[in-house]
């Protein structure tokens, strides 16, 4: 029986103080692995050398493929290039930061050879995070569980596992706006988690600020629920029905000679709410219109300047 391929994919954005202990560490790991594999290292439009050391690393060992970005196009879609590259019968994504320690990989493997086609780990602490990040990242897990229409696992991230028919099936889905943890789980297969003590950045800055967050969130949302839609539009029907309540009251009140509905601050608190409600609306059917036009525009979801294999990659 032949060993297993593995493949494992790691988004790289001006991570240059991590690339060397990253491939150290993965080396380490993977020689126990009981399988050959690759370290397929995605250029994310690098500035800070990271490109350079990507090669050098690739020019001494086989083994890593590299796949440089022509510019920045983010973080799910150089892990979705890094599946696309990816030859292996599982594919693990890990993060080039170290936060995800590449340890854990081989209880990943471990629960794949069981059967599991998708493992994915799971957080059980965060070393080295603000607790506003922390809190933050709590509420975001548990509202997209909840207002989504796949059950995504709490307090994960894209650190996993996936099968090959997985990755085959993610592949052709080529939408531009992605949130692969969702992706994964709305695709369904067999799945368990994997608990683990995610720890500090080894060096440099998050590439994840609380705007990019923020961003992921809504893609998220939109990708997987009509929610904000649904919000809308009873927002919408509890304005309507507010006025058409008021409307009597209002007539009584006059008729009595009472003051109270005369002049213009009610009119215009009241032209203001109902504007705020419309813009609202308006918004929120913006956001899901723009990700349509962004579908139907039909561009490639990221342009590479050098890869192995590029002629076999559908982009």
């Amino acid at each position: 029986m032949m060993k297993p391929v593995f493949s494992i994919v790691a988004p790289v954005f001006n991570e240059i103080c991590c690339l060397d202990v990253l491939y150290q560490r993965v080396i380490e790991v993977m020689d126990k692995a009981d399988g050959e594999w690759e370290l397929v290292l995605v250029d994310d439009g690098s500035t800070d050398g990271s490109t350079e050391k990507i090669r050098e690393l690739a020019g001494i060992d086989e083994r890593i493929r590299p796949v440089i970005f022509a510019r920045n196009f983010g973080h799910q879609i150089a892990v979705t290039a890094g599946l696309d590259y990816s030859r292996g019968d599982a594919v693990v994504i890990i993060d080039a930061d170290l936060q995800d320690p590449p340890e854990v990989i081989l209880e990943l493997i471990q629960k794949w050879r069981e059967g599991y086609e998708v493992v994915y780990a799971q957080r059980s602490e965060r070393e080295g995070e603000t607790w506003f990040k922390r809190m933050t990242a709590s509420i975001f897990y548990r509202t997209i569980y909840r207002i989504t229409d796949v059950k995504i696992p709490l307090d994960t991230g894209d650190f996993r596992l996936l099968d090959r028919k997985v990755v085959n099936v993610m592949n052709s889905m080529r939408e531009r706006h992605r949130f692969l943890r969702g992706m994964s789980a709305w695709v369904g297969f067999r799945s368990v988690g994997v608990s683990y003590k995610r720890a500090a950045r080894f060096a440099g800055e998050t590439k994840y600020p609380f705007k990019k967050m923020l961003k992921l969130a809504f893609t998220a949302v939109t990708s997987f629920s009509y929610v904000p839609l649904q919000i809308a539009m009873w927002v919408g029907f509890l304005s309507a029905g507010i006025a058409i309540l008021t409307i009597p009251v209002v007539i009584i009140l006059r008729l009595i000679g009472s003051q109270f509905f005369f002049g213009q601050a009610t009119t215009l608190i009241a032209v203001l709410f109902l504007g705020g409600v419309q813009l609202m609306s308006l918004g929120i059917l913006g956001e899901y219109v723009g990700r349509i036009y962004d579908e139907v525009k039909g561009r490639p979801l990221y342009i590479v300047s050098e890869a192995p294999d590029d002629s076999l990659i559908k982009q």
